[in-house]
């Protein structure tokens, strides 16, 4: 197992009707090529052995005597292969007939599950031929012309004892579509994979449906969901089978086959991410059934490199309308938020320091739409440029023309000779461009905001985002503090596509700035432009990249992985984009700045949460400042 991830398959056989003898060579010729994908666990359609459609044919000994002999062939050629299956077939138990999942590994059969709720209505005619199966305590199972010995029989959890969270369970097709499907109470029970052995038929619309169940099941068992169902050579003398085979995992679409088509879907599933999402969900509570019986074994360990998307971009979505979507979203979120705190107050004026950048602009964007919102006079919105030593003229007349196309007050106050003024207070050197030197403006900046803010009988909006926050890449007591923090979970990689949002749906005037601002490079501008008149100080170049850094704490946060694991997924995420030196290299500079500058964001302003990831100290994350990295450190020193 790689950190944590397992590889699993719906397989979809070819197969005929009651030939139980064709079949069990498909299913096992699908095993065969499973195993060699380094698959630990693969799932087969209901009633496979014998077919979904037999009808009557179910009560012909022929037929169940020839489905068990199709068994034994599969466990015998399957007893050397590192995987467990399970397969769907008819079992005879104390003299009734179920429809059952059969679990088995290197030719021992596990458990078998028999199917719940049998559906006997529209289309389906199964209480015909078989029982439902609703003890409340485990039977023994044995049936000689299958193996010689004892077989759990019932509702079972089945545990890899050697494999980390590697527990499933079976359901069988109707069983999901009930008021409460097995799985739900299977979850609560320990298992972490829920499989499903199904004939689900076709018809118009179906495919939807069935997509939407399994989804909003995976995501409320906090599972993942394997779903194989009967395909092509199935009779069709009433109905038809698309073989719609699915995995999700947590609500998330893994894999899906195409429609009729008979073949093989893999997806290699996180079970690290299930336990930690379970862990961190309170309301998630696991209970031990007297009814649920759990069956322990081990497996042999399986490597192999992961066949699996992994966005480098986790905090923006690919598709763009969705992206879109989110964007409208997030920006009503922030202004929502800023209006009721606005209208609590009791004011018509707010306060923002302006510099042209991304922070700023989108911070003024939020400030615009809620100010639509109020029916407010955007006269109020007091804008502040409080051009310095860094300040370069693209950025300066960025700021002072998207506020003039927005409408605002529109305040510029140089503060070049108070900064002076204020190192010859503290007896600092100009000419020394240290620390002292950067944050002295940032503080003075701050301290004019705020005094305009009194003026004005204002607040002064926040405009540092998620990232910053992260890295604590903020002045303390300077852009670090404000009266309300609209960007305190936007992360900088998802800020430029908010703004290319707006700029999308604006006049072309304002199209244009923004446009201009999002190709600026990102920068403090605490230091004096080069020669050119450019700007000389690019954060990246001090910080790193903050698309690493947004993808290092976004799944540090999210998913709680350790630096290996994250490591590991960012190698594949950024596909060489950068060499792994440079990946550890601000990997450990994330774990520092983000362990060593806690003190700042623990006392942080109220600011409203817009997506799965925040920092506030009042709401999804607390972290004493004096906590140790050490630990954390030492795994990263370790990595190559």
């Amino acid at each position: 197992m790689e950190y944590g991830f397992i590889r699993v398959a719906s397989a979809t056989p070819n197969i005929k009707v009651a030939d139980c003898f064709y079949n069990s060579k498909s299913i096992i010729e699908n095993i065969k090529k499973a195993e060699q994908n380094k698959t630990s666990l693969i799932v087969f359609p209901e009633l496979c052995i014998t077919g979904y459609t037999c009808s009557d044919l179910f009560l012909q000994d022929s037929l169940l005597k020839d489905s068990k002999k199709a068994l034994k062939e599969i466990l015998e050629q399957t007893k050397h292969l590192n995987i467990t299956c399970i397969v769907g077939m008819p079992i005879e138990f104390l003299g009734k007939l179920y429809n059952c999942g059969v679990c088995f590994y290197k030719g021992k059969i596990l458990g078998i599950v028999p199917k719940t709720y049998i559906p006997n209505y529209n289309e389906f005619y199964e209480k015909r031929h078989f029982n439902s199966f609703k003890n409340n305590h485990i039977e023994k199972f044995l049936d000689r012309d299958i193996c010689d010995y004892y077989i759990n029989f019932g509702n079972i959890v089945f545990n890899v004892s050697n494999i980390k969270n590697f527990t499933f369970a079976i359901e069988i097709c109707e069983d999901l579509w009930s008021v409460i499907p097995p799985s739900s109470i299977y979850s609560l029970n320990g298992a972490t994979i829920m499989v499903n052995l199904s004939a689900s038929n076709e018809i118009a619309g179906k495919p939807i449906y069935r997509k939407e169940l399994i989804k909003n099941q995976s995501a409320r068992c906090i599972c993942a969901y394997i779903y194989s169902s009967a395909g092509e050579g199935e009779s069709t003398t009433d109905l038809v089978f698309s073989g719609h085979n699915l995995i999700f995992e947590n609500g998330r679409l893994l894999k899906e086959s195409n429609l009729f088509t008979n073949s093989i879907i893999y997806a290699d599933i996180d079970l690290e991410y299930i336990n930690s999402e379970r862990r961190r969900n309170t309301t998630f509570e696991t209970i031990k059934t007297e009814s649920i019986y759990t069956i322990d074994y081990n497996m042999e360990d399986i490597h192999f490199d992961i066949d699996r998307h992994i966005d480098p971009l986790p905090f923006v979505p690919k598709d763009e309308n969705k992206r879109d979507i989110r964007c409208k979203e997030i920006i009503d979120i922030q202004a929502y938020g800023l209006k009721k705190r606005i209208e609590h107050i009791g004011i018509k004026n707010v306060v923002v320091g302006i510099s042209g950048g991304l922070d700023s602009t989108h911070a003024l964007i939020v400030i615009n739409h809620t100010f639509e919102l109020l029916g407010y006079d955007k006269k109020g919105i007091i804008a502040v440029t409080m051009p310095c030593f860094g300040t370069t003229d693209r950025t300066y007349n960025n700021a002072r023309k998207l506020c003039e196309i927005i409408g605002t007050t529109l305040l510029e106050i140089n503060i070049k000779d108070a900064v002076l003024k204020h190192f010859e207070d503290i007896n600092h050197d100009p000419n020394i461009h240290d620390v002292t030197y950067e944050n002295s403006q940032a503080r003075e900046r701050t301290q004019i905001l705020m005094d305009v803010s009194n003026k004005y009988n204002g607040i002064v909006i926040g405009t540092g985002d998620l990232s910053e926050l992260a890295l604590g890449f903020a002045t303390y007591n300077g852009d670090h503090m404000s009266m309300y923090g609209v960007n305190a979970s936007i992360p900088k990689t998802l800020i430029r596509y908010l703004i290319e949002y707006f700029a999308k749906n604006s006049n072309k005037d304002l199209e244009n700035i923004l446009m201009d601002i999002l190709n600026t490079p990102v920068s403090p501008e605490l230091l004096p432009p080069n020669q050119n008149g450019n700007i000389a100080q690019i954060t990246e170049d001090i910080v790193g990249p903050y698309e690493l850094h947004d993808f290092f704490l976004y799944n540090m946060i999210r998913y709680n992985y350790e630096p290996e694991k994250i490591y590991y997924l960012a190698k594949k995420a950024f596909n060489n984009s950068y060499d792994n030196k440079t990946l550890l290299k601000w990997l450990e500079k994330f774990y520092i700045r983000f362990f060593t500058q806690q003190f700042k964001r623990s006392c942080l302003p109220d600011g409203a949460k817009v997506g799965s990831v925040s920092l506030s100290p009042r709401g999804d994350f607390r972290m004493p400042s004096d906590a140790s990295l050490n630990g954390f450190l030492e795994r990263i020193k370790n990595l190559k």
